[in-house]
């Protein structure tokens, strides 16, 4: 069955670039691109992906302005309100709720997962269709007080696994449900931390 996974880097503080949407806090950490969490292994089990606008530009400016091809060969399914051309056959330009095109996606990641690529914001909208199972994170060594967070909405989330990629801590989660006030995944009143 097809999952949708959010496999994203954060800063310890929470932020997936800076408020210029800079990525050199993530670009200067040391990573074995064959340890624990690697892209490499991540994205062979990927059929499609997901991205917002501001992803898309990214890659722009720093991947197909630089000369080189769009990095992805699988659907890309490009959700924006902006005027964005796509710049390979294999982007799809979409707007509006997820759940409207969830068996166009599903239906292109064939019996592959499906990428959510972010930022946190389209991350949020997919838990808040339903639509996300899972959430990957390295957690890099370094904050920045400020910038584009990591999520956008209050989720319950249940640690699957961690280790430890060089400089990162990588961490996995499936994804429980919409945060409730007071009540947390375990419930409290179980020996949970209380203040003071």
């Amino acid at each position: 069955m097809t999952a949708f996974r959010y496999f994203t880097a954060t800063t310890l503080d929470g932020f997936l670039a800076d408020d210029d949407d800079n990525l050199d806090w993530l670009l200067s950490q040391p990573i074995d691109e064959s340890g624990p969490m690697n892209h490499t292994d991540f994205i062979a089990d990927v059929g499609a992906l997901v991205m917002g606008a501001t992803t898309y530009r990214w890659l722009l400016d720093h991947e197909v302005t630089a000369g080189r091809p769009w990095p992805y060969s699988v659907p890309t399914f490009l959700f924006t309100h902006r005027d964005d051309a796509a710049v390979s056959q294999t982007i799809r330009v979409v707007s509006g709720d997820p759940r409207d095109l969830r068996a166009q996606i599903v239906s292109a990641a064939g019996d592959r997962d499906v990428w959510v690529v972010g930022g946190g914001d389209l991350a949020a909208q997919f838990a808040d269709a339903g639509m996300l199972d899972e959430i990957l994170v390295s957690i890099a060594p370094v904050t920045l007080g400020s910038g584009r967070p990591l999520f956008t909405a209050a989720y319950d989330l249940t640690l699957t696994s961690v280790e430890r990629n060089s400089a990162f801590v990588c961490a996995r989660y499936d994804v429980v449900g919409p945060r409730r006030a007071g009540v947390g995944p375990g419930d409290v009143g179980s020996g949970a931390l209380s203040p003071g």
